[in-house]
């Protein structure tokens, strides 16, 4: 199944082309999400980089567990703790093996949804 990369910057973000190589030959498509690039498997997201560091989806029960690992934390919006999302410090993804395990543990959660398809576009009518 081809790949769908949109790319919208030019500044090349290094951990773009090792996600896209730990993610191997599995469908995924990008796209630009919580000021970075997210990775989306069946229409779902996976894992996000942005210059902050890595995020990772696991779900709520392997939240607990994800955050407990070195250099994660819970990610944070707006003040509020997203549970189920995790927060990863550079530090965490240094090696191919420390980002493959966490590209595992998204993908093990991503992997009991549904696919999620894009909605049809409703036309606006006019009164």
């Amino acid at each position: 199944m081809p790949r769908s990369v949109t790319t919208t910057s030019s500044t090349a973000d290094p951990m773009l082309e090792r996600l896209r190589a730990a993610l191997g030959q599995r469908a995924f498509t990008e796209q630009k999400m919580f000021g970075g690039t997210c990775f989306l498997v069946n229409g779902n997201m996976l894992v996000g980089t942005s210059k902050r560091g890595l995020l990772v989806r696991v779900g709520k029960a392997a939240h607990e567990a994800a955050v407990a690992r070195p250099h994660a934390r819970p990610m944070e919006m707006g003040g509020r703790s997203m549970e189920g999302y995790v927060h990863v410090a550079p530090e965490g993804t240094a090696t191919k093996a420390d980002l493959g395990g966490w590209v595992d543990l998204a993908l093990a959660f991503v992997g009991t949804l549904p696919p999620k398809s894009k909605p049809a576009k409703v036309a606006n009518k006019r009164a």
